[in-house]
């Protein structure tokens, strides 16, 4: 007895429904395109052979013995806000590194922060990463 079965499959693809979804991509992406915009502004900017400007940062390191040193260089407590005048006599915008070591007392690097306001200096306190 041989049984015929009932559901054929039909070995034809059709691809109608395939560019359908290539068709509406297509679209999609050509819309999305035209929205996006760029800010950016053609500007050719002029050369210069003007040096480098100098640096306008001073680090200040205060020792666990309570020695100061501005840029590496020995100074002593006393001559500290001359000195750094003097490093920052002709900045605008002079910006100082405080680098003092954890078991510096607080007051010396208050000492160094009123220093940096009583002058303008934009201050920062150096830190060390865990």
């Amino acid at each position: 007895m041989s049984l015929k079965s009932q559901n054929k499959i039909n070995p034809n693809f059709s691809m109608s429904s395939m560019t359908d979804i290539v068709f509406l991509l297509l679209i999609f992406f050509m819309i999305t395109s035209t929205l996006v915009t760029t800010n950016a502004l053609k500007i050719e900017l002029p050369t210069s052979s003007a040096d480098a400007l100098k640096q306008q940062i001073v680090s200040i390191s205060i020792t666990q013995d309570l020695r100061y040193f501005i840029n590496n260089e020995p100074v002593e407590q006393i001559f500290l806000e001359s000195t750094v005048r003097e490093y920052f006599n002709s900045y605008e915008n002079p910006t100082l590194v405080l680098r003092a070591e954890k078991t510096v007392p607080i007051e010396y690097a208050v000492d160094v922060l009123d220093l940096a306001y009583r002058n303008n200096y934009k201050i920062v306190l150096a830190t060390q990463t865990n």
